[in-house]
């Protein structure tokens, strides 16, 4: 009986321990599709920093999840371009963004579905960005995809 007691003690303390951490902090993400290559490829598996964001705005640049605007149930990955209250120039169009909007592309233009075609994202729908990249294990790297200005 004490055995038992002693492992329930240890679940007890993990799940205290990982489910916050799961909720509001970090969180897995696997990419699927060819809109971030050669940044990200398919079966890419990230942690995405749910937390900084609540600390400071997102910023130029920044490889962000978020929820698709059209269905939210699916998650996208892309880099920001356009931040609240910019203009943003492409494809011969010009979209001022309002103050709760990035304009988010693919780095692989051609193969990207993005704020070109479906619009800017809406601060709301966004997760956090990606932190960590886990797997390939040869491309294990912190912060992937940041742009160094």
């Amino acid at each position: 009986m004490k055995q038992i007691w002693e492992y329930l003690k240890l679940v007890i303390i993990a799940i205290i321990i990982i489910v916050p951490i799961r909720l509001w902090i970090a969180q897995p993400f696997i990419v699927s599709g060819a809109s971030m290559e050669p940044t990200f490829e398919t079966g890419d598996y990230l942690i995405i920093d749910e937390f900084t964001y609540h600390l400071e705005k997102p910023k130029k640049g920044d490889v962000i999840v978020f929820r698709y605007p059209l269905d939210t149930s699916k998650f996208f990955i892309k880099r920001i371009e356009g931040l609240p209250g910019e203009t943003v120039n492409y494809e011969d169009r010009e979209i001022t963004l309002k103050d709760n909007q990035y304009f988010v592309m693919g780095d692989n233009r051609p193969a990207s579905s993005d704020s070109r075609m479906w619009g800017p994202v809406e601060e709301n729908l966004i997760i956090g960005r990606a932190l960590v990249r886990l797997w390939p294990i040869t491309k294990l790297d912190l912060l992937p995809g940041e742009i160094n200005n």
